[in-house]
């Protein structure tokens, strides 16, 4: 995999001039002249439906790529690239929380946690001790009760498997945190609960988060936020 150009320690996303449409179509979903998140902040990505958030998302983690200007995570920009250096890219420095969780129900509760440190050496190097002590740490600091540490996620409530997804997301440290619509099955009380617990635990690695929500009430709880308008030309985005 090439090397990540130098970067600013201080920044983990650059994003300049970047303009993406899907195929056959004329308008673009996304355009973006400048914006750039530092390392360790916490970022409150809001915007009607059809602004292009999940297309933003897929953007900074190397599923899709740009047609035009230049995406840069840690220095590395995407677009240079293969698909598997993409996806190796990907493993080792970004947890993503989805929206609808994406958790394997084959798997344990405790097995999904570790996952992402079966595909990344560099992940797993940062767990010290064993995989499996850190995971049930992650989940007791998230409030899951130790009884369902072996039981499939589908035995799990909507908030169990999201405080599952936040787990996965968080081991092993990685530099970026993605959520996208992690809180939408969940009412008032809960949605606080899990900010309050994901931001505890991101602060405690040094993530930086990325957090994509159509529910105004969480973005105070973000120290920077920024609206995608349907059409955006994001000036002075920085």
């Amino acid at each position: 995999m090439n090397q990540p150009h130098l970067y600013s320690a201080e920044q983990v996303i650059a994003l300049e001039n970047v303009v993406f449409r899907w195929p056959d179509t004329d308008q673009p979903t996304l355009d973006i002249a400048a914006l750039a998140v530092a390392a360790g902040q916490h970022l409150f990505i809001k915007g009607p439906s059809g602004c292009g958030k999940s297309t933003l998302l897929s953007l900074l983690t190397g599923i899709n790529t740009a047609g035009q200007g230049r995406v840069s995570l840690l220095g590395q920009d995407l677009a240079r690239l293969k698909a598997s250096q993409r996806d190796r890219f990907r493993a080792d420095h970004i947890g993503y929380i989805f929206q609808q969780f994406n958790l394997l129900p084959y798997l344990s509760v405790l097995d999904n946690v570790i996952l992402p440190c079966q595909f990344s050496a560099l992940r797993k190097s940062k767990v010290s001790g064993a995989l499996q002590a850190r995971a049930c740490e992650l989940l007791e600091r998230l409030h899951l009760p130790h009884a369902l540490l072996h039981k499939s996620v589908l035995e799990l409530s909507i908030g169990q498997q999201q405080r599952v997804a936040a787990a996965r997301a968080l081991i092993g440290e990685p530099h970026l945190i993605i959520a996208d619509e992690p809180t939408s099955a969940l009412d008032h009380d809960n949605r606080s609960a899990f900010i309050d617990l994901l931001l505890e635990e991101v602060n405690r690695a040094g993530s930086t988060l990325v957090f994509v929500s159509h529910d105004p009430t969480l973005e105070s709880c973000f120290e920077r936020s920024i609206h995608l308008p349907v059409i955006n030309r994001a000036r002075g985005m920085q």
